[in-house]
């Protein structure tokens, strides 16, 4: 059986404010992550995500609690363990008159590589993240998407066997968003990398975590995989219908499977734990006024999202 890409038990943190108040950040968290796997970290602003990739990372410690960072203590261990993995945010900052290639080169000399070695290594990670038409322009003259793909592609200078990737796409249009979210699910596939990311984008999370767990003021209050975690809260599908005429709203509430129901004039949102036959007895209900149209939404991240974070 291979060890953990992480094995925190009890993990909690806490800092004093200039005025010595103690402010709790992260409360007797416990997390077992897998080395195939992509782990989601959600929760609220401030609700200390970056502080645990940080502790994960070896670059703060905590105040109580064990941590193991694939396979080895990440005390007793944490040159090798930092060694060992990379971390890419989504506030890319580099040296701003350094161009893509020095940038890397100077990344890879702080790695220990000299020689062929950085060349072969740099000329590798340029190639492999599209950078190579970019590779003399200065990083103050990079758009914010390829910012972000250069971040990406030092993070991969080490050839890491673990990365954290810190609100990975935050600031980017649809369009590149959605590529460096491929990039990301080709990394971890093509290179068997596991990854733990911190996102505030549902889309994101849904399209490339295999597990989240769901933080709320320091404490983790949902761990799953995002289809369970909308089974276990109860969010199903939503029904949406405009109409004419008189609908009888308590009916519907009485049906089998509904949850909840939003009703206004002229139309109404049915909450089901769908199964074909709760939705062919809820159509039944309409048969008395007109259809004007009728929609069906699934559940998605956001709606967990909203849910815990209430």
């Amino acid at each position: 059986m291979s060890e953990k890409a992480v094995d925190a038990q009890g993990i909690c943190k806490s800092y004093k404010s200039i005025h010595g108040k103690q402010s709790i950040v992260l409360k007797n968290i416990s997390l077992k992550i897998d080395q195939s796997e992509i782990f989601g970290l959600l929760g609220p602003n401030g609700s200390g995500k970056t502080t645990l990739i940080s502790i994960f990372s070896t670059l703060i410690w905590p105040d109580r609690g064990s941590l193991r960072i694939l396979g080895m203590d990440a005390k007793s261990n944490k040159e090798t363990i930092r060694s060992q993995i990379n971390i890419s945010t989504g506030k890319s900052n580099f040296p701003w008159s350094l161009t893509v290639q020095e940038n890397l080169k100077h990344y890879a000399m702080l790695y220990g590589m000299h020689g062929q070695q950085l060349a072969g290594t740099v000329d590798e990670v340029i190639n492999a993240f599209e950078l190579e038409e970019y590779r003399e322009m200065k990083f103050e003259d990079l758009s914010t998407g390829l910012k972000q793909r250069l971040s990406l592609a030092k993070a991969m200078l080490n050839r890491p066997k673990l990365i954290f990737l810190d609100e990975p796409t935050a600031g980017l249009d649809p369009e590149i968003a959605l590529k460096t979210r491929k990039l990301i699910r080709g990394i971890h596939k093509e290179q068997e990398i596991p990854v733990i990311l911190s996102t505030h984008n549902m889309l994101e999370a849904e399209m490339l975590c295999d597990r989240l767990a769901f933080i709320r003021k320091g404490k983790i209050v949902a761990l799953d995989t995002p289809d369970a975690l909308k089974h276990q809260l109860k969010l199903g599908e939503k029904v949406i219908v405009h109409y004419v005429g008189k609908l009888e709203i308590k009916e519907l509430e009485k049906l089998p499977g509904v949850l909840n129901i939003i009703a206004s004039p002229g139309k109404v949102e049915i909450v089901v734990d769908r199964t074909n036959e709760n939705l062919d007895s809820i159509i039944k209900k309409f048969a008395e006024v007109r259809i004007l149209d009728i929609k069906i939404k699934e559940p998605d991240l956001e709606d967990v999202f909203i849910e815990l974070a209430r």
